[in-house]
């Protein structure tokens, strides 16, 4: 009889990690809201992100637009996230809220306050930093970024500084439409 292979099992090191590691994302869905917003991103070049909006470059935020929302709308919320992230879960890079209504767009390099709309907060990061962290994907392997734009019919009662789950948490029953974006950076 053929000797069986062996089966290795984790380090409890490696367990306790992957165990933990979620803490920082959110397992709420994403998906709140009709996806009928028209996200774009004039920063990109067939659909990659550039260096000047990774940790290769300046780390600036890359300029999006949106189409109409809903009238209903009272404020925009946004998230990004990348979806290759070798950590066992989505890294949140980017978790922004409060921006007015009538805002159609955000210019490059709008994540740094002076750019932001009055009003306008952001969250948590999974660096633990407030606002955006550009991409920055371990190897060389390319890593896809979701942008995720939320219309809602209110404005969110969050301090500065709030995650993405309590973003998501907040959305919940007043997100009127979505839209999202994938951008690709690789080093």
């Amino acid at each position: 009889m053929p000797a069986r292979p062996s089966i290795r099992h984790p380090a409890p090191a490696l367990l306790a990690l992957l165990a933990i590691a979620p803490l920082g994302c959110s397992r709420l869905d994403e998906r709140q809201g009709p996806l009928t917003l028209t996200l774009i991103s004039p920063t990109f070049s067939a659909g990659a992100i550039p260096r000047r909006c990774s940790c290769d470059g300046a780390g600036i935020s890359p300029a999006l637009s949106w189409s109409a929302p809903p009238t209903r709308t009272r404020s925009f919320a946004l998230t990004l996230t990348d979806l290759d992230s070798p950590l066992g879960y989505s890294f949140v890079h980017w978790v922004l809220y409060n921006l007015p209504a009538a805002q159609r767009s955000l210019p490059e390099g709008a994540a740094h306050p002076p750019q932001l709309p009055p009003g306008a907060g952001q969250g948590l990061n999974d660096d633990g930093h407030l606002g955006y962290v550009p991409p920055c994907p371990p190897g060389h392997s390319p890593h896809r970024y979701r942008f995720v734009l939320y219309a809602l019919d209110t404005t969110l009662p969050l301090a500065p500084g709030a995650t993405k789950k309590q973003l998501l948490q907040s959305i919940a029953r007043h997100a009127l439409a979505r839209g999202e974006l994938i951008g690709r950076f690789q080093h």
